[in-house]
């Protein structure tokens, strides 16, 4: 098994192309190349961690995001939210979400909190 740091993108494409036949055919994860499958995975995630973040979405667009996904209206959103103007003035970005209107949101609609609790971009 020879595996090394991934440390340059040149290494990086490396070890995509050396990983990318184990994803028609993956190796039983007990044996000797299901072990160099998942250790590369690994090398791969950590250097796209580090080079290649993505930031949750803004807030306001990831409750439009699954609005639009499900087929919600803003007078869907009143039972999390508050009234429809206090659901316009959110997704106007007139009014910062609040902590429980955000447990709300994470619990009813299934909105991962990191991208909720985020700063919404100005109006």
């Amino acid at each position: 098994m020879d595996i090394r740091p991934i440390r340059t993108p040149a290494d990086y494409e490396q070890a995509l192309r050396a990983v990318a036949p184990f994803f028609d055919d993956e190796p039983d994860p007990d044996s000797e190349a299901g072990a160099y499958f998942e250790v590369l995975l690994t090398l791969i995630q950590a250097y796209e961690a580090r080079h290649h973040a993505i930031e949750p979405p803004d807030p306001v667009e990831a409750i439009k995001f699954r609005m639009e996904q499900q087929g919600l209206s803003p007078r869907d959103l009143e039972p999390m939210i508050g009234r429809s103007n206090r659901v316009y003035e959110v997704l106007n970005r007139r009014r910062p979400l609040t902590l429980a209107m955000i447990r709300r949101l994470h619990a009813g609609l299934g909105i991962p909190a990191e991208s909720l609790i985020r700063e919404s971009a100005p109006a």
